[in-house]
């Protein structure tokens, strides 16, 4: 069934091959982004079901303005794809405030902003799926990573909450939690690197900066392929809630998830006896 797909970060890799394949298999889309012309580009020009908006996700009045523009060409907004996104690297203590700032502004509060102009739409139709890309780095913390790893994992914590609040009126959620895949994200023009800026992190710094940019173009997952399964979730009449995509995420979380077990058990001796004594807890 033909369904009105709004696709945030189209501009490129995953993004543009959401689109693409969305369009392929009939589906109408709103492609936005930061530069709507190179996009309308990308995806071969102007298309009857398809609409080129600006959103830079920063921005709540974009966000609104798109989302307007989406049901005025449309009618309708069935699924909302939160894709866009950003990478602030680095050791925590050489990440200035700024940049930690800027991390949870696009990867956090950026997909709250779309997913809050959106939500008035998808109420008043009854009907509704909202998927927002997450990582692994959402369930499992590492080195180097602390600002991702933070924005990420405030996604996890605030979709796992949005399903309780939108589930009575039928509008679905399905966080996705990818490994390392051949997008762009690893990128100059959506990575951040850190100066080396203290001694004690120097060397560290410009030896992970040399690792993870020899990984880009090596990345395992095939991110057309995910674009494919994202589409195939968007169908599903009981999408997932969590989509662990990629070898090397389903791995890493069922190894964070055997650590929270042994974490959990380790802590009831001391852990479970906190409670008031008249509450027998």
């Amino acid at each position: 069934m033909s369904k009105v797909i709004f696709v945030t970060g189209a501009g490129r890799g995953l993004g543009t091959d959401i689109a693409r394949q969305a369009l392929a298999a009939g589906h109408r889309v709103v492609a936005t982004g930061r530069r709507p012309e190179e996009i309308e580009k990308t995806l071969g020009g102007p298309q009857a079901d398809l609409l080129v908006t600006r959103l830079d996700v920063t921005s709540p009045d974009d966000a609104h303005t798109a989302v307007r523009a989406g049901v005025d060409r449309f009618g309708r907004i069935d699924v909302l794809i939160n894709n866009a996104g950003n990478f602030y690297a680095g050791f925590f203590e050489e990440i200035s405030p700024e940049h930690l700032h800027r991390q949870l502004e696009t990867n956090l509060y950026g997909p709250m902003n779309v997913t809050r102009a959106v939500l008035p739409v998808l109420r008043a139709q009854r009907d509704g799926h909202i998927i927002t890309i997450s990582s692994i780095a959402g369930l499992v913390g590492a080195e180097f990573n602390a600002a991702y790893a933070a924005s990420k994992f405030g996604v996890e914590g605030w979709m796992e909450s949005l399903h309780h609040d939108i589930a009575p009126y039928n509008v679905r959620t399905t966080v996705v939690e990818p490994g390392f895949f051949r997008t762009e994200l690893l990128m100059d023009a959506s990575t951040t690197w850190p100066e080396p800026t203290i001694d004690d992190y120097a060397e560290r710094t410009t030896a992970t900066v040399e690792a993870w940019k020899s990984v880009n173009g090596r990345q395992p997952g095939d991110p057309a392929k995910l674009a494919l399964a994202l589409l195939t979730i968007a169908g599903q009449d009981e999408p997932p809630r969590r989509f662990l995509a990629g070898a090397d995420a389903i791995e890493g979380a069922t190894a964070k998830a055997r650590e929270l077990l042994a974490q959990a058990e380790a802590s009831r001796a001391l852990g479970g006896s906190l409670g008031h004594d008249d509450t027998g807890a």
